[in-house]
């Protein structure tokens, strides 16, 4: 007796889709199915790992290099940790639902092995089975699978379970049917042609950093007169963008004001952390987050009060440069400044009490700006280029910035 063996039956990870043209589809996939489909790039370039690999994973390994970077002593492969970190911390919940990690473009260097009719009519959406063995590849987000391959293998070291794990589901887009110059083109496209976000105005977003929350809680305590009214300083704060324009509205960008917070908090190496992530881990191993919040926004508060006129007529205290300065100097009046001459609130008042705020090349010029042959200044040189200058003139009116800046 012989059994009939089925003809159309084609064996493989079924996935559930929506295209989005004739060769591309996007849906999502369990995270044990991607892992499966896709290997860890970090052991595809071990070449100790890959001699005692399948075959079929050494064929994957050699199709991957002609669309990706190495990972090996890359600043990509130095970011697989902090991005594994970053997703287990989401995966238990310690950022609410304030965290996301982009779709994963896939390339698929073969054809589906099959591509089921719609399963529910006008929609599109489909059944496609890729074949065991085929060869996925990350063509972008490929820092994100190896993050996951990590969590995976060692998911304990990451307070995570496979259980926990299991249930993950990341979303994804899939082309097949590409040249492999087709594939190197989305590489590039992806990682080329769009317009990165700058640095100071992607920190100035970032809602955990600990200088963010601080600027927005001074910009909601400070309370200014406008027209007549009490309004919240929050009003005057391009949130937004990194640079003011004449005919914006607001007074100050919310990257200067972090910036402001930043150096009020650790002083003169602030200056190096005005675009970098600040956790609570990162602040001075002398004082506590709440001691700093309990002594900065009042500070800064007032200090942004006494100064809102000046910020009001657009002058040279609204510049980054300036506000980094007087971070610096507001340091010394927080009481936990281990360097320079301590300052009281009113200390520190007075000294700003006699500065010349006018955007004029004669306060100005070799201080906190440059000047052209017509004597228009360009503050341009940024926080890290001039924020020392400023608070040595703003704290010692005696020497040559000191009096120029005051207009002696």
């Amino acid at each position: 007796m012989s059994i009939t063996l089925p003809t159309a039956a084609v064996e493989g990870i079924q996935l559930t889709v929506t295209p989005f043209r004739a060769d591309a589809v996007i849906g999502t996939i369990g995270l044990p199915a991607l892992l499966q489909l896709v290997p860890s790039p970090k052991v595809e370039e071990d070449k100790r790992a890959l001699k005692f690999s399948s075959g079929a994973m050494r064929r994957h390994a050699e199709i991957r290099s002609l669309v990706q970077r190495t990972l090996k002593a890359t600043q990509k492969g130095r970011n697989v940790a902090g991005y594994a970190r970053y997703i287990a911390a989401g995966i238990n919940g310690d950022f609410g639902s304030g965290w996301s990690t982009p779709p994963i473009t896939l390339w698929l260097a073969d054809e589906p092995g099959a591509v089921s009719d719609e399963l529910v009519p006008g929609t599109g959406i489909r059944r496609i089975t890729l074949l065991a063995g085929s060869s996925v590849v990350a063509i972008d987000g490929e820092t994100q699978v190896t993050a996951l391959h990590e969590l995976y293998d060692d998911p304990e070291q990451y307070g995570l379970t496979y259980a926990a794990l299991n249930t993950v589901r990341l979303p994804f887009e899939l082309y097949w049917g590409l040249t492999v110059e087709d594939a190197r083109q989305i590489f590039y496209d992806r990682n080329v042609e769009g317009v990165s976000v700058d640095k100071n105005l992607a920190m100035s977003m970032d809602q955990r950093d600990f200088g963010t929350q601080l600027a927005h809680r001074i910009a909601e305590a400070v309370k200014v007169e406008h027209g007549g009214k009490l309004v919240s300083f929050s009003t005057f704060v391009q949130a937004r963008k990194r640079q003011l324009t004449k005919t914006d509205p607001e007074l100050i960008t919310l990257s200067a004001l972090r910036v402001l917070v930043i150096t009020t908090i650790f002083g003169r190496p602030g200056l190096g952390l005005s675009s970098a992530t600040v956790r609570v881990n990162d602040l001075p191993e002398s004082v506590t987050a709440e001691r700093i919040e309990r002594r900065v926004v009042p500070l800064l508060s007032t200090l942004l009060a006494q100064l809102y006129p000046q910020l009001a007529a657009r002058s040279a205290a609204s510049a980054p440069a300036v506000l980094a300065g007087l971070g610096i100097a507001t340091h010394q009046a927080t009481g936990w400044a281990t360097g320079g001459i301590p300052l009281t609130e009113g200390d520190l008042l007075d000294l700003l009490q006699s500065i010349r705020w006018e955007r004029e090349a004669r306060y100005w010029d070799g201080v906190a700006a440059s000047a052209n042959a017509a004597g228009v200044l360009n503050f341009g040189g940024g926080a890290k280029d001039s924020g020392g200058r400023v608070a040595d003139a703003i704290l010692y009116p005696d020497t040559e910035s000191g009096r120029k800046i005051r207009g002696r």
